[in-house]
């Protein structure tokens, strides 16, 4: 990887792990990050953790049979503001990948402080908004992830 390549974070156990940079952007008039930010951080984490996986949203797309993941449901726990210039960790682990469906638990951590709790549920659907099975490879991919580690399906993480 170039050294200009930005990162996709880093599988530690069942964990994703990305580090973010809070930004002048990111926050609001009080200086805290606007809560609308933590969605992005989620969202980088995700999708850094299926890339780092080998399951690249472009990729998905260009399938035969493409498609593309939705957002369904997700549940938020605030527990403490992030501020300019704070670093900050993205853990995402996924808890389940059954038929169409994916349910990620993740966290927004400064050290060892949990700042906001999360649980996304998304589905893969048709780029017309279909709901459909994910592709085999991309259950294979994260299955051995959304349980336990055993000696069995520990992850192989594509280089």
């Amino acid at each position: 990887m170039s050294e200009d390549a930005p990162t996709t974070g880093r599988i530690d156990g069942r964990d994703h792990l990305l580090a973010v940079r809070v930004y002048y952007e990111d926050t609001d008039f009080t200086g805290r990050v606007y809560h609308a930010r933590y969605l992005q951080f989620l969202e980088r984490g995700r999708t850094d953790f299926l890339r780092l996986l080998g399951v690249g949203h472009v990729a998905l797309l260009e399938r035969p049979d493409p498609l593309v993941f939705a957002v369904t449901r997700m549940s938020l726990a605030f527990k403490a503001a992030a501020w300019i210039d704070d670093a900050l960790i993205v853990r995402s682990r996924f808890q389940k990948a059954t038929g169409v469906r994916l349910v990620v638990d993740q966290a927004v951590l400064r050290g060892e402080e949990t700042l906001l709790e999360a649980e996304v549920e998304a589905v893969c659907i048709t780029p017309d908004g279909r709901p459909r099975r994910a592709p085999k490879e991309v259950v294979e991919a994260i299955r051995p992830l959304a349980a336990p580690p055993t000696e069995s399906n520990r992850p192989r993480v594509p280089k």
